[in-house]
């Protein structure tokens, strides 16, 4: 019989997530403990996302998985039995509770106790990741759920002990509290100092932003989500994805308004004509580098920094006056109403009165308005949803019974993606994009090149590979697509970005040759233990890559 490999075992296990999710949708609901969910378990067991760690280890609960998958899901998930996934928003005279995760733009409500509904607007993208989410989580649930008893099926000291704790939580002094701790690790197989940091992680995110409930909270909701279904299949944590939500996969119902109002804001604003330039990016980096010099020389408020990058990290303290006087000076915010999550931003750099940047800017404004640049930003896609909002913003504007075309001169695509070939903080400048599980892949001319950056970032050019989900990286499959397609890194929109320009080249929207510009900055590196997108946020380390793309891109549009 043949053997498959791991890297195939491994983009078997993809396939049939996807597959088991596609079918999913259209069943309309699953209970992870049920045959479907355990369907996806198994998929996700036999492809070990690196992102997951210790996920297959079933002597210890995975810490830094825990923290990532809280952080995605919102408040008090863990205790729930009933998710509803929708593309419907309840009215606002309801009284449920609106909650956003601390690093997801998804809109959810609580609707009882015990009841969450998440409203799906950002497409396919989106349900998979709550599944992979959700499935990780029942996994662990289970472990937890194996020690809550002790061999002779009584409910364990530790247990109990962790059941006063979360009872008596704010009752604790310092050293009640590290017993706790040391409890409670025992209890997840984990070393005191692991447990410790991982408690210290989510407290300091509940105190800031109230988006979770605490480690012991957690840990204790959901061993308790596993008992309560053997006491009772009544209690059993039941799924369900709405038929309603099949409305929003390839109708792009929200991208449809998203992009008509960005099209009517520019029609309003007589930009159509103009040279404009599309920028998929964050919402401060262009606005810092085009606004930020000349908006602190107006108001005098401090000397300014001779190097760039420190000069980005001196204004991150006054983003409200630069703003201000941006929008004095041609930038206009179209805030989203779609549901898309994605805020826009049109700068029209006719309305620059002078133009003074930061010395080590290099930007020369044509002498015809005509010619002057208006810059469209809008903020990350996520997923396959990056097609949805690219294919209609490139759809011409329908005016007076006339179709008229957006001058569009450029499109750059910039984001954070994992390294596969470097280090965190490096750049990626793609050459094509591979989609992960297909044989899908699309090749373009970039205009960004290696020569065009400092010497003090490393810089890999190559292909990239367009994943199904952050948390669907196997290490087997990166290496695949490292020693075989020559891949740099990996991400989720490039591919779907390409997809939706090849689909407007053909019918006619944009010109053939249109200039495209790809670059990354390595946010984790997924081959590389410890190195994964769980070990967390990239802080400052972030700024400089950033900037870096961010200006280059910048001088090639005014150049």
């Amino acid at each position: 019989m043949y053997e498959l490999t791991e890297s195939q075992k491994a983009r078997h296990a993809i396939r049939e997530f996807k597959t088991i999710s596609d079918a999913l949708a259209l069943r309309g609901f699953y209970r992870p403990s049920g045959k479907f969910g355990k369907a996806l378990e198994s998929c996700l067991r036999n492809l070990s996302p690196e992102i997951y760690g210790s996920m297959n280890d079933p002597r210890v609960v995975e810490l830094k998985g825990l923290e990532y998958v809280i952080d995605r899901l919102p408040r008090g998930i863990e205790a729930c039995t009933k998710i509803i996934l929708t593309e419907e928003n309840p009215p606002e005279t309801s009284a449920f509770e609106k909650i956003e995760p601390l690093k997801r733009r998804r809109t959810s409500y609580r609707v009882s106790t015990q009841e969450i509904c998440m409203v799906i607007s950002r497409g396919i993208s989106e349900i998979y990741d709550i599944l992979t989410h959700m499935t990780f989580l029942f996994s662990e649930a289970k472990k937890i759920h194996t020690r809550m008893k002790d061999d002779s099926d009584n409910i364990s000291i530790e247990w109990n002990a962790l059941k006063h704790t979360v009872e008596h939580l704010d009752e604790l002094n310092d050293k009640q509290l590290d017993q706790a701790l040391w409890n409670l690790s025992i209890l997840l197989g984990r070393s005191y100092q692991e447990t410790k940091d991982t408690f210290t992680y989510l407290e300091d995110s509940k105190q800031r932003s109230g988006s979770n409930n605490g480690l012991f909270s957690l840990i204790f909701n959901l061993g308790n989500l596993i008992e309560n279904e053997i006491v009772s299949k009544e209690n059993a944590l039941v799924i369900y994805l709405q038929p309603s939500l099949m409305n929003i996969i390839g109708q792009q119902r929200y991208g449809r308004v998203w992009a008509e109002d960005i099209r009517a804001k520019l029609l309003s604003m007589d930009l159509l004509k103009r040279p404009i330039h599309i920028i998929s990016a964050n919402l401060h980096s262009v606005v810092n580098l085009m606004y930020g010099f000349a908006a602190i020389n107006k108001n005098k408020s401090m000397s300014i920094e001779d190097d760039l990058y420190a000069f980005i990290q001196q204004i991150r303290t006054v983003s409200e006056d630069i703003k201000a006087y941006g929008e004095a000076h041609g930038l206009t915010t179209v805030c989203d109403r779609s549901g898309t999550h994605i805020d826009c931003q049109i700068i029209d750099s006719a309305q620059f009165k002078s133009f003074p940047c930061h010395p080590e800017i290099s930007i020369t404004l044509p002498e015809s308005d005509r010619e002057k640049p208006v810059i469209i930003v809008m903020d990350y896609a996520f997923g396959a949803q990056a097609f949805e909002l690219m294919e209609n913003l490139l759809k011409p504007v329908t005016n007076a019974d006339a179709f008229v075309y957006l001058n569009i001169q450029s499109i750059s695509i910039m984001g954070k993606a994992g390294i596969l070939t470097g280090n965190k903080g490096d750049i990626m400048l793609a050459t094509a994009h591979v989609f992960e599980g297909t044989s899908d892949n699309y090749i373009f001319e970039n205009d960004l090149h290696a020569d065009a950056f400092d010497t003090t970032v490393d810089v890999y050019t190559g292909p990239m590979v367009t994943v199904l989900g952050t948390s669907l990286q196997n290490r087997d499959v990166l290496h695949k697509f490292l020693e075989d397609w020559k891949t740099v890194g990996l991400e989720m929109e490039g591919g779907h970005y390409q997809r939706a320009i090849s689909a407007a080249i053909i019918k006619g929207n944009i010109p053939k040759d249109i200039t495209l510009r790809y670059a990354y900055y390595g946010s984790d590196n997924p081959l590389m233990t410890g190195h994964t997108l769980a070990a967390g946020a990239m802080g400052e380390e972030g700024v400089k890559p950033t900037y870096m793309i961010t200006k280059v891109l910048l001088e090639k549009i005014f150049r």
